[in-house]
Parts: C-alpha cells; structure tokens; sequence
C-alpha cells in the first residue's frame, strides 16, 4: 500500500515505515504530525484519485531530526571578463518517518 502526498507544496510517494526528507516543517522532534493532502491511494491494486484530493484519507508521521541537507555550489561566471563568482547553499530539511496511511 502506498500514496502520494502534498507535503509543503511538493509530491511524496510514500509507504508505511518509509523514512523521506521533506523541507523544514514547523514541528518538534518527536511529534507527529498527520497530512490530509492526500492525492492517491493505491491498496494492492484498488487505486483511488482524488479531485483534487482523496476524501478521509490521511497520513499520519513523526518527526526525527531536523538537519542541514549537503553543500550545493553556485559558481557564476563570465568568459574574458574577470568575473567570477562562488556561492554555497544547504538546504534546511526535516526528516519524517510514516507511521499510517488511512
């Protein structure tokens, strides 16, 4: 069984004890948290789509550890010019666990 969730304005395909990263969410190590943006739900074959969204259906997680996801490097350069530029980012991210899909 699995279904694809809107978490924070992004699609997650997600089972039960899937561990995901999604970005940061405003919530507590250890609690949980319940989402009922719930776009599909296929169960061993019986597929329901909601328009847009399923009726009832929720999906219950908890939350792990909040962290920093890896380095990614901007470098921004202009040929002849002697311009140049480096730039890093990390991403703020959350991990959850699924607990339920119901």
């Amino acid at each position: 069984m699995y279904a694809i969730v809107d978490i924070a304005g992004q699609q997650f395909k997600v089972e039960k004890d899937n561990k995901i990263f999604v970005n940061r969410l405003h919530a507590e190590e250890g609690a949980s948290i319940v989402f009922n943006k719930v776009l599909l739900i296929d169960n061993e074959g019986a597929v329901k789509v909601g328009s847009p969204y399923v009726e009832g259906s929720v999906v219950k997680a908890t939350v792990l550890e909040h962290l920093k996801g890896k380095k990614v490097i901007v470098f921004k350069m202009k040929r002849r010019k002697g311009y140049s530029k480096k730039n890093g980012h990390r991403q703020f991210l959350t991990q959850i666990k699924i607990e339920e899909i119901a």
